[in-house]
């Protein structure tokens, strides 16, 4: 068997609980070489990460913290050279000596150097859902243009993904065609699943970021309870699978045990079955189309509790139906939707606003905003500012 070829791997977003997990699953193996690793302000970890993997560059988005670790660096004898700011970050995500970027940032900030990996025809390993649900046509445009690959990370996406025929894998679209006739995107529920409704205005950030089954980021965490990162996926499904919204179907599965489905013209349903561990689709996407160790415990199907299936309660989850709202109205939909999230969560996890609040802010700033349809990366930047400042104000007055 011959050696796998060694690949030059960008991580952006390194310090997060995908890149750690990403970089966990890397130092697993020897064929992957860290070229680069980027952080938003945790220089502590950074460091550390730094000193392990000995990356040509390291970016961080503050100058000052950017100078700290570049001292801290140079003191431990690192040949790691420092940057920061968004221009830094496109160019370690665009660079020639790059095969493989992990686009793990978190929120509108993870777009542009997304984008500029998919740009530059890269192997895209995308857990920033912000990306397709910003500029999802221009995203995979880009991507066609290049020859980039794009692999899901996402638990959901990437179970998707491996269920799909090897033609599908291989080329965007016409999954009609290829006998599928909708893929069912699974979710957990939250932690309040079962919480009596007219108590959710009671819930307290550190509630919401009690996630049953998987560990996560505070700002997902949140989205998580409140159902707006399925809302996300169900648009992410529609741009990275070139589907139509009435192809998705979401389902309430509280074991987090099937990541998802897809269910073709035959009747036949694939599932993707696993330990609800990102290790799995982070390997997965990195030795695609061969298969890696991931470090993720193996399921047991006889030990493990009862599957269930169940409708989502959209009277419960307002923030799903907004989701899925966007997905069909498409346009400026999607990106002001995001960009309210973004606003309402920050505020909830501030104390500023209850959790009931996240989706009143959100419809508040998409009955605000003008209608039309974005065909610039620049005029999307323009909707995600406008949208920020008018969910500010309406989260300002509650």
């Amino acid at each position: 068997m011959s050696r796998p070829e060694i690949q030059s791997i960008t991580v952006l977003g390194a310090t997060g609980s995908v890149g750690t997990s990403t970089l966990d699953v890397i130092s697993r193996h020897d064929h992957f070489r860290v070229y680069a690793l980027s952080a938003h302000s945790n220089t502590a970890l950074l460091l550390s990460q730094c000193l392990q993997f000995e990356p040509q560059y390291a970016v961080l988005t503050d100058e000052d913290a950017a100078e700290s670790l570049r001292l801290q660096l140079r003191k431990a004898g690192s040949q790691t050279e420092v940057q920061w700011g968004a221009e830094a970050l496109s160019r370690i995500a665009s660079d020639a000596d790059v095969d493989v970027v992990m686009a793990a940032i978190v929120g509108a900030a993870g777009l542009l150097p997304a984008l500029a990996a998919a740009q530059s025809g890269k192997k895209v390993l995308l857990a920033n859902k912000e990306s397709l649900v910003m500029a999802g046509e221009l995203f995979m445009q880009a991507a066609v243009a290049s020859g980039a690959v794009i692999l899901p990370i996402d638990s959901e996406h990437n179970a998707i993904f491996q269920c799909l025929p090897a033609p599908a894998q291989s080329a965007r679209g016409n999954l009609a065609g290829q006998g599928v006739r909708k893929v069912l995107l699974t979710a957990s529920g939250g932690p309040f699943l079962h919480t009596p409704v007219e108590q959710l205005h009671e819930v307290t950030p550190a509630q919401a970021c009690k996630h049953p089954n998987w560990d996560m980021g505070r700002k997902i965490s949140v989205d998580s309870a409140s159902m707006m990162n399925k809302g996300l996926e169900f648009i992410e499904a529609c741009y990275l699978f070139d589907l139509a919204p009435e192809a998705v179907e979401v389902v309430i599965h509280p074991q987090s045990i099937v990541h998802s489905m897809v269910e073709y013209a035959d009747g036949s349903v694939l599932a993707q079955l696993g330990s609800p561990d990102m290790r799995v689709p982070i390997a997965h996407a990195l030795a695609w189309p061969e298969r890696i160790a991931s470090g993720a415990d193996f399921l047991s199907l006889v030990t493990s509790p009862d599957l269930q299936f169940l409708a989502p309660d959209l009277s419960r989850f307002p923030c799903l139906q907004l989701g899925m709202d966007a997905a069909r109205q498409g346009g400026y939909a999607p990106a002001c939707l995001n960009a309210a999230n973004e606003i309402a969560v920050a505020a909830f996890l501030a104390g500023q606003i209850r959790f009931t609040d996240i989706p009143r802010v959100i419809s508040g700033t998409l009955a605000q905003i003008t209608c039309r349809q974005p065909v610039s990366i620049a005029m999307i930047q323009q909707l995600d500012a406008e949208a920020r400042a008018v969910a500010c104000d309406i989260a300002a007055g509650f």
